[in-house]
């Protein structure tokens, strides 16, 4: 009879970071170990648990012995198993190796010859003989970077291990893993709990810890409650937590029974940016800062303690002592910044390596400053004011808040530049510029922001590449494909060539100091990115036929996609695109260079009907390109269909007469042309 089995790993503390990837790893294997062994039917039903000390997984329907099976041995080949009437060296030996006398062999087909077989039933193996083996392999696939090696035993594992639960319904079932016996027990939550939980059953296993040993087994459960707990305790503040998910996951690790605390600091802490003191008491602390309804801080936080107290104040004052000293910390340094101009720090950026074969921060500096005029001009932005605020850019790291805290470069700069007195649009740009930070994120905002956000990921791109650090497989230690992404965002939203971004950028360089192969090498790069960025929204083919234009201005790329997808949706469009394609590979045969088309040569009606066709059709196509009509200018290729096919019945384009041949290919090469203005529609379908 199928019955829930129950494993558990008891461990000391494991890491946070890590916690749920591993028990979801453990889980997971185990169930697909106890599949592959046949001892579930169907697929595997499991739940998985991961507290601090413990890593469990509970398996539905696991039974207790394997089905017997019916397993059929072959041999050789009824050919070479017997000669002059007695078996062979190769049939003694395979029924040796099968556990067989000859007698007990049989003759079957294998599909193609007649051989020697041995066909037998195996009884099923139970589950204590197959359990040691699952668990150990289900260790061993966890993804632990280091392991360690506890007491005087040779076992390894992310953390020491001190009990084992192997539960099969009621029954332990006996199996032996990293040195351990199994057994029924295991241990509550270390403070709270008292003593060994003799655990009943498998399936009461999360409730009995809950109940008797004050420890929320799941992972999933302990955040919700968590969660539930931080909205209502900072509802009845009229306020929200400033906490992402990865603190909220990071909390769930760290406990097995939370309690949510409310605790403060004092008010005048609040002078400090909000961005240090929520930084602090997440990055530090572990702490649920609150915001008012303005998105404000407040002089409140919350807290998730590990352990229930009927009277928490001593946790709500350690804790508030805690933070105190850290807050007293980053007061301090905002106020040290202050006694220099971010403009008085640029010669300390002389003393910042950037790179041993690209120089240090300040003259990287300088590289950035020529880039983001060039850049600002484009854009009909204010050059000095895109120069200012890129020369203050990198100013903040060098102040003592970022050196504390480098997750706030940009932000700190752009506190200390409203504090020196540069304009609010040098401020922002100081703190935008590095945006967008990753895939999702905002773009800067304003042409001046604009300027600095691509000067400097541009100089980074061509720098690193230019210096033979390109990325490789799954390497890509500067990040330079999300600097390529960055890029095209911001080129797509502004009418920018890319092109020649990228000579701007190789331009700023010393000569000689990047590969001369640079400025071409990072534009095909770039249209590689820019295909992979597209294919999140567009299909491949559609995306390919707009690239194959390699276009550099990217402002109407989308515009392009939106209008080869409505074309694609055309009945015509499926015979157009096969027209094009056997266009191309009939031009790719001409032998002399193409020109314009000579009427006087053209010869049969169809030729004559295709030319007049696409004479009509030419300036339609050449006034919709010219107002970003892109999707009329595709619509119209439908009306010369009837034309196209035609010419392709009738027309034999590599004619013997070597000027009507060259004709007709002028002829298809005009229509080409008119057919590829917005993309190259050959690719549609491939």
């Amino acid at each position: 009879m199928t019955q829930t089995l129950l494993i558990e790993l008891l461990t000391e503390e494991l890491p946070p970071k890590a916690l749920n990837t591993l028990g979801n790893h453990f889980a997971a294997s185990v169930a697909e170990g106890l599949e592959k062994a046949q001892l579930i039917d169907g697929t595997p039903e499991f739940t998985a648990y991961a507290s601090p000390r413990r890593l469990a997984v509970q398996v539905k329907n696991v039974k207790p012995v394997q089905a017997d099976q019916q397993i059929v041995k072959k041999g050789p080949a009824v050919a070479s198993g017997m000669k002059d009437g007695q078996p062979t060296k190769a049939l003694e030996g395979f029924a040796r190796g099968a556990g067989a006398k000859i007698e007990d062999l049989k003759i079957i087909s294998d599909g193609k010859q007649d051989v020697y077989a041995y066909e037998f039933t195996q009884q099923g193996k139970g589950l204590s003989e197959l359990l040691e083996d699952i668990i150990n392999q289900a260790v061993k696939k966890l993804p632990i970077p280091k392991v360690m090696r506890w007491g005087s035993s040779t076992h390894t594992f992310v953390r020491p291990v001190h009990g084992l639960i192997a539960l099969h319904g009621s029954e332990v079932v006996p199996i032996n893993v990293l040195g351990l016996q199994s057994r029924n027990q295991t241990l509550g939550h270390r403070f709270l709990s008292d003593g060994l939980i003799a655990i009943q059953n498998a399936d009461s296993y999360a409730e009995q810890l809950k109940t008797e040993g004050k420890v929320i087994a799941s992972f999933d459960e302990r955040k919700a409650v968590i969660q539930a707990a931080l909205n209502q305790a900072a509802g009845r503040l009229n306020a929200t937590t400033a906490a992402d998910e990865a603190l909220l996951d990071e909390v769930a690790a760290l406990v097995e029974w939370p309690v949510v605390l409310e605790a403060g600091f004092e008010e005048h802490f609040l002078a400090v940016p909000q961005e240090c003191l929520i930084l602090t008491m997440q990055q530090n602390q572990k702490y649920f800062p609150l915001l008012d309804a303005s998105g404000k801080l407040i002089n409140r936080f919350l807290l998730v303690s590990n352990l229930q107290a009927e009277d928490p104040s001593h946790i709500i004052r350690g804790n508030e002592r805690v933070l105190r000293a850290r807050l007293a910390d980053a007061e301090f340094f905002y106020k040290q910044d202050q006694k220099a101009t971010l403009e008085s720090r640029l010669p300390k950026l002389s003393q910042v390596v950037y790179h041993n074969k690209l120089g240090n921060q300040a003259e990287r500096i300088e590289r950035l400053a020529a880039i983001s005029r060039h850049i600002a001009a484009a854009l009909g932005a204010d050059a000095g004011t895109a120069e200012r605020a890129t020369r203050l850019s990198k100013a903040d790291l060098v102040t003592e808040m970022v050196g504390e805290f480098p997750e706030l470069q940009g932000v700190m700069g752009k506190y200390y530049a409203r504090l020196d007195g540069e304009s609010e649009e040098i401020a922002n740009a100081i703190e935008q510029h590095y945006r967008p930070r990753f895939a999702g994120d905002a773009l800067p905002e304003g042409k001046v922001a604009t300027a600095a956000a691509l000067a400097d990921k541009l100089e980074t791109l061509v720098g690193i590449w230019g210096i033979g650090l390109i990325p490789t497989g799954d390497k890509d230690p500067y990040a330079l494909r999300r600097s390529a992404l960055g890029i095209l965002r911001m080129v797509m939203q502004n009418d920018l060539d890319v092109n020649e971004l990228v000579q701007t950028a190789f331009a700023a360089f010393p000569q000689g100091q990047l590969n001369e192969n640079t400025p071409s090498e990072v534009a095909e790069f770039m249209q590689a990115r820019l295909a992979v960025l597209l294919q999140n929204d567009y299909p491949q083919d559609i995306v390919a036929a707009v690239l194959a234009k390699k276009p550099s201005r990217l402002n109407d790329v989308e515009a392009k996609l939106k209008a080869v997808a409505a074309f694609k949706a055309l009945p015509e469009a499926a015979a157009l695109a096969a027209a094009n394609k056997r266009v191309q590979n009939l031009l790719k045969k001409a032998d002399a260079e193409l020109g314009a088309v000579n009427e006087s040569l053209l010869q049969q009606d169809e030729e004559k009907a295709l030319f007049a066709a696409a004479q009509a059709l030419q300036p339609k196509i050449a006034a919709a390109v010219a107002r970003s009509d892109f999707q009329t200018a595709l619509t119209e290729l439908a009306a010369v269909k009837p034309q196209v096919d035609a010419f392709f019945d009738k027309v034999m384009v590599m004619a013997d007469q070597p000027d009507v041949k060259q004709n007709r290919l002028n002829l298809l090469n005009q229509l080409a042309q008119q057919m590829n203005a917005v993309a190259d529609i050959a690719l549609l379908g491939e």
